[in-house]
């Protein structure tokens, strides 16, 4: 079609969708060109807006990289993320997978820690069950779990601590249950230095997360559910910069300040934290892992020095 005025484009380019065979692919094609169109009109986008934003887009792939993942992080901060998730699960145990997830952590056994260098923080004892519809346990589920430390850093992201540090795979026994030690993560500020800063600056958004466990959980006949749980006391649970805190996803910590711990070398105050998690029926796949390696230079904060949280 050649172009004669400003309403043709958006027909010439709708036209061409129609030998795609997938009726879905087309479906879903059809209607970004038409809500992309319309949002350049809404706005009356500039050719300096739309400059502004190619480098923006652009920026997602150069930043994102086998230790860092800048196009789920900002997914997450447009509220994308979540809205995908509720769309498919409702108010659910699902939640967000986090641009954070390595595949292939190692096999820990029930009741086992997931701290594999000197990691500061008060010791963590978890219990997860994970039950069906109907309450009754999910025995033989695989449980991927991970977490940011103290530092707010996940290892990753951090070459100071040991290659999978707070990082494991579990099998739920026979009563569903699945048990770890580890310690009481902190909340921290998403990784800096990219569009999802400048996102979050131009909003005058903090950009922390509230405390949280990882759980990433499939297992064959049962839809895979990505899963944080969120530290009950923490003052950003609603302002989580990646609106990721849902009622079902608060958990709630228990202090022990005079009770023997179930391992005998922890001496002093330790925590206990239990979480019931719920699997429907459906489709048991993996996502595509937003991070493969380890970083090897130490994570830079919002201000340009390193930093506490990432």
């Amino acid at each position: 079609m050649i172009i004669e005025r400003e309403e043709q484009v958006t027909e010439a380019v709708l036209s061409e969708t129609g030998q795609v065979a997938d009726p879905r692919t087309r479906q879903v094609l059809q209607s970004l060109i038409r809500h992309l169109h319309a949002f350049a009109r809404e706005v009356r986008l500039t050719e300096r807006e739309f400059n502004t934003a190619i480098n923006l887009v652009s920026l997602l792939g150069q930043l994102t990289n086998d230790n860092h993942n800048e196009t789920r992080l900002i997914a997450g901060s447009l509220g994308l993320s979540t809205l995908v998730c509720l769309m498919n699960n409702g108010i659910t145990s699902a939640n967000l997978l986090g641009p954070f997830w390595r595949q292939g952590a190692p096999f820990v056994e029930n009741g086992g820690s997931i701290v594999r260098s000197p990691t500061p923080g008060a010791p963590l004892f978890f219990t997860g069950r994970v039950v069906d519809g109907q309450g009754n346990p999910v025995a033989q589920a695989n449980v991927d779990v991970w977490h940011a430390s103290t530092r707010g850093l996940y290892e990753n992201q951090d070459p100071t601590q040991a290659e999978w540090n707070l990082r494991g795979r579990f099998l739920t026994d026979a009563a569903g249950i699945f048990r770890y030690r580890s310690i009481k993560p902190a909340g921290y500020p998403v990784p800096a230095g990219g569009p999802t800063e400048q996102l979050l600056k131009v909003q005058h958004r903090h950009p922390f997360r509230p405390a949280h466990l990882h759980a990433l959980i499939y297992k064959e006949g049962y839809k895979t559910i990505p899963t944080q749980t969120y530290s009950g006391d923490d003052e950003t649970l609603e302002s989580d910069s990646q609106f990721g805190v849902t009622r079902d996803s608060v958990g709630h910590y228990v202090l022990h300040e005079n009770e023997p711990a179930p391992d005998a070398d922890v001496q002093g105050q330790w925590y206990s934290l239990e979480h019931t998690y719920v699997l429907e029926p459906g489709e048991s796949w993996l996502p595509t892992p937003p991070v493969s390696a380890k970083s090897r230079v130490a994570a830079v904060s919002m201000t340009g020095e390193p930093r506490n949280g990432s």
